[in-house]
């Protein structure tokens, strides 16, 4: 019995990083549309987000599953729970991604964000996609160093995000009212995006040392 419940952990592990992975590629793969103006690339990202969400709804209903069947306590309890909080947080980083995809496709074939802002949006899409690929490793390593850089990664995209608000605010600004709307929320997109890799890495950190960080960028709530 045991055996099969050690089982049925590790596969809930192995489809938490599959979703990792997938949320990697999103990410990547929305940013690059953003910045390119590829209507098929943000195709693609929208549509595979349907994998993501199908990947938390295994990974969920394994978890209930284990919970109403066996019972756990003490640390299998810890990691059930536990990954039924990184899944919906990572889920949530491949509808951030989603969105972003949305965008595009919504504007197409004018330009998303005006030049003026595409430094600020090349440097999120850099910050972002390092904290999804910080969070595969995370879920193979269980490594606390590498959790404590996906939380400095966020404050990276935390600084940018008030950037945006500079670029946007400032006399020199000469985008529509649309194009601000857009470089507002696809600012908040990444910035979310960012707290969600937060959530995971603070799960992580709770699995490894059995203390919870809470904190303003804990996106849990």
């Amino acid at each position: 019995m045991r055996a099969i419940f050690d089982q049925e952990l590790e596969q809930v592990g192995n489809d938490l990083l599959q979703m990792a992975k997938h949320v990697a590629d999103a990410i990547s793969n929305a940013s690059k549309a953003l910045t390119t103006g590829d209507l098929e690339l943000a195709e693609r990202v929208i549509e595979a987000d349907a994998r993501i969400d199908e990947l938390e709804r295994t990974l969920d209903e394994r978890c209930i599953m284990l919970l109403a069947r066996q019972q756990p306590v003490a640390t299998d309890l810890r990691i059930i729970v536990s990954s039924l909080r990184m899944s919906s947080s990572i889920e949530r980083m491949g509808d951030l991604a989603r969105h972003i995809g949305q965008v595009v496709r919504l504007r197409y074939p004018e330009a998303t964000i005006p030049d003026s802002a595409k430094p600020v949006f090349a440097d999120l899409a850099t910050a972002a996609i390092k904290v999804a690929n910080d969070i595969v490793e995370l879920l193979e390593t269980h490594d606390l160093q590498l959790a404590a850089a996906v939380e400095r990664d966020d404050d990276v995209l935390d600084a940018l995000h008030t950037e945006t608000f500079k670029i946007t605010l400032a006399d020199s600004w000469r985008g529509s009212v649309a194009q601000t709307v857009d470089v507002t929320l696809l600012a908040r997109f990444f910035e979310r995006f960012g707290d969600h890799a937060v959530s995971v890495a603070r799960r992580i950190t709770y699995l490894v040392t059995g203390d919870l960080v809470q904190g303003n960028g804990n996106a849990d709530g």
